[in-house]
């Protein structure tokens, strides 16, 4: 978008805040409603790039080793992938994102950070680093890689050793010859876990006992545990992983893990030491780095100002697939609470686009 558009784009109808996974699919139904971009609707992204948080994994995840990826609505990933599963996730995806950005002329702005949204009374304004825009409804999906979690416990401040956290890991033999403690029990840290077992000492901790999934995960089961996060952000509690529903699937790696002793897990300990850490029994362990895979939260500081959190610290949500902030139904969160994965955020996209142009009267 050139600057002289720019200058002429500060009023519109929806600006989307994200350009991942689940902010390309709200773009691209945007599109078929029949609203034009620049026009009607901008997509703002703050990575210098397409492909969201995939341009940042760390180079082991290859597309063999991550989860899946889904197609976005109207273009497949497989035209993409080049049937090649030794390519790394942060190299396609990013490369499909970019195919799919250009194919359906969608002109994501990049990159803008967007640093607060403040209510206007009918309209909504959008301060960004590189322009204001007023606009009748927002789409939000920044995701929560830019929001990595790390719990605060006694010591850690005096802790000698290297402290990072999952989104910060390259490659495992960035810790040959040292004892790394990694702390969580998903899927990341299992996969971490993994890597840098085969390459020097680990110890592994966890809050609570890892439960295991045997045999396939189908779809009613993964509509199940989908439903039961949901049920919560309808009640406006705080989302938790789908993973804490679904357990971890015992794959062959898993079990190649086991039969190493990788596995065997400890509890959580309840301080941090200048030089490992200890348990509540006076129980102490010394290590020269603590890896924290204890995930992420969502990214949204920037609309804080419209005051759409409850005491519990979650957002009620509303709507069919549970996106629009029952506070203010001109917003819709994609990629938060059931529609943080990849197939949730497809769909999301889709409903928010639908519900928030219905609201606004936007709809052809």
């Amino acid at each position: 978008m050139s600057e002289q558009t720019l200058r002429a784009a500060l009023k519109l109808d929806v600006v989307v805040i994200g350009a991942g996974q689940a902010g390309l699919s709200a773009a691209h139904h945007l599109r078929k409603l029949g609203l034009e971009p620049e026009k009607d609707f901008l997509v703002v992204d703050q990575a210098p790039q397409p492909g969201g948080a995939w341009q940042y994994r760390w180079p082991s995840l290859t597309l063999s080793t991550v989860n899946r990826v889904h197609d976005l609505p109207g273009l497949a990933f497989g035209e993409f992938a080049g049937g090649d599963d030794s390519v790394r996730a942060s190299v396609a995806v990013p490369h499909y994102f970019a195919a799919y950005e250009t194919h359906f002329d969608l002109r994501v702005l990049r990159p803008t950070t967007v640093k607060v949204v403040c209510d206007r009374g009918e309209r909504l304004r959008v301060e960004t680093d590189r322009a204001l825009f007023s606009v009748r409804g927002i789409i939000n999906a920044t995701g929560t890689w830019e929001r990595p979690y790390i719990p605060k416990y006694p010591g850690a401040a005096t802790f000698k050793g290297q402290t990072l956290h999952t989104r910060d890991f390259r490659t495992a033999g960035d810790f040959v010859g040292r004892h790394v403690l990694i702390v969580g029990g998903g899927i990341s840290a299992v996969q971490l876990l993994d890597q840098i077992s085969q390459v020097t000492r680990t110890t592994w901790v966890t809050r609570t006992p890892p439960r295991w999934r045997d045999g396939p995960f189908d779809e009613d089961a993964g509509r199940r545990a989908v439903a039961m996060v949901e049920e919560r952000v309808r009640a406006g509690l705080p989302p938790r992983p789908v993973v804490s529903v679904t357990g971890l699937p015992v794959t062959p790696a898993i079990e190649a893990m086991r039969k190493r002793g990788t596995l065997d897990r400890q509890s959580m300990f309840s301080e941090i030491t200048p030089t490992g850490v200890r348990w509540p029994d006076g129980r102490a362990l010394d290590v020269d780095v603590i890896l924290w895979c204890t995930g992420f939260r969502s990214a949204l500081d920037h609309l804080a100002p419209l005051q759409i959190w409850e005491e519990s610290g979650g957002i009620t949500m509303t709507g069919r697939l549970a996106t629009q902030v029952a506070k203010d139904p001109r917003l819709h969160l994609v990629g938060y609470g059931p529609s943080a994965s990849t197939i949730g955020a497809n769909r999301a996209g889709a409903a928010a686009a639908r519900e928030l142009t219905t609201f606004l009267n936007l709809a052809e």
